[in-house]
C-alpha cells in the first residue's frame, strides 16, 4: 500500500495527463446521474487551474483494482447505495492509500451513504470541514464554505468528510448538488453564476487532490 500511495503522490506532482473516474455502484441508486458533470468540470479545471486531465472520465466499480489508478473518484446519484464486503475493504484501502473520494448527494442518497461511510470507516466519525479548510480557500475563496447550487429542502449545504493523518479522504457534499451545477447549462437551466460557482468548488476539491 506504500507503493500505492507513492504513485499517487508522484502522479500529483508530475506534469502528464491524468484520469478522473466515476463510481458505478449497485444497491439500485443512479450512478450514472449527471451525465455532463465530470466531462465540464474537467475542462473548467484545465482551463482554469491548469491541470491536465484527460477531458473523458473512466468509470469503475468499487470491488476493482482499477480504482487505484484515479487519485479521484467521484460518486453520485439519488437512492440506495450497497456496497458488497469485499467492496468496502478495497474502497477503505484505496483511501488510506491515498486515494479521494467524493460523494454529492444528488438528493435522495443521504441515508444509504452515511450507512456504508460507516462501513469504511467504523472507527471514524464524518464531520463537518470548516470553512477555513484549504479546499474552501483556493483557488477560489468560499468564506462561507459550501455553496448552495440546487434547493431541496431548505436546508443550508454541508460538506463533511473522513480524514486520516489530518488528510482529507472522502468528501460528502450535502443539500448542495454540485454535479448538477457541473452540467450543461440546458440540464438544469441554472444561471451562469450559480454554475460559475458549482465549477469553481468542483475546482478547489481537484486542486486540493493535486497539491496537497
Amino acid at each position: 500500500m506504500r507503493k500505492i500511495y507513492l504513485l499517487l503522490l508522484l502522479v500529483s506532482v508530475v506534469g502528464f495527463s491524468q484520469e478522473i473516474a466515476l463510481l458505478k455502484y449497485n444497491g439500485g441508486g443512479d450512478w450514472y446521474a449527471n451525465p455532463t458533470s465530470l466531462p465540464n468540470l474537467i475542462k473548467y479545471a484545465n482551463q482554469n487551474i491548469n491541470t491536465k486531465i484527460k477531458t473523458k472520465p473512466g468509470t469503475v466499480e468499487p470491488g476493482s483494482p482499477d480504482l487505484f489508478s484515479y487519485p479521484f473518484v467521484h460518486m453520485t446519484g439519488h437512492g440506495n447505495v450497497l456496497f458488497s464486503d469485499a467492496e468496502i475493504i478495497n474502497l477503505r484501502n484505496y483511501l488510506l492509500s491515498g486515494g479521494f473520494l467524493h460523494v454529492d448527494d444528488n438528493y435522495g442518497m443521504d441515508q444509504y451513504i452515511r450507512r456504508e461511510i460507516k462501513r469504511i470507516f467504523p472507527n471514524k466519525d464524518i464531520v463537518e470541514i470548516p470553512v477555513n479548510h484549504p479546499i474552501f480557500q483556493k483557488p477560489f475563496v468560499f468564506a462561507n464554505g459550501l455553496p448552495k447550487i440546487h434547493e431541496h429542502d431548505s436546508k443550508r449545504p454541508q460538506a463533511f468528510g473522513i480524514f486520516e493523518n489530518n488528510r482529507l479522504v472522502l468528501l460528502y457534499t450535502y443539500e448542495c448538488d454540485l454535479g448538477d451545477g457541473w452540467e450543461d447549462p440546458e440540464v438544469h437551466n441554472d444561471l451562469k453564476e450559480v454554475r460559475e460557482k458549482a465549477l469553481k468548488m468542483g475546482a478547489n476539491i481537484l486542486n486540493y487532490i493535486f497539491n496537497n
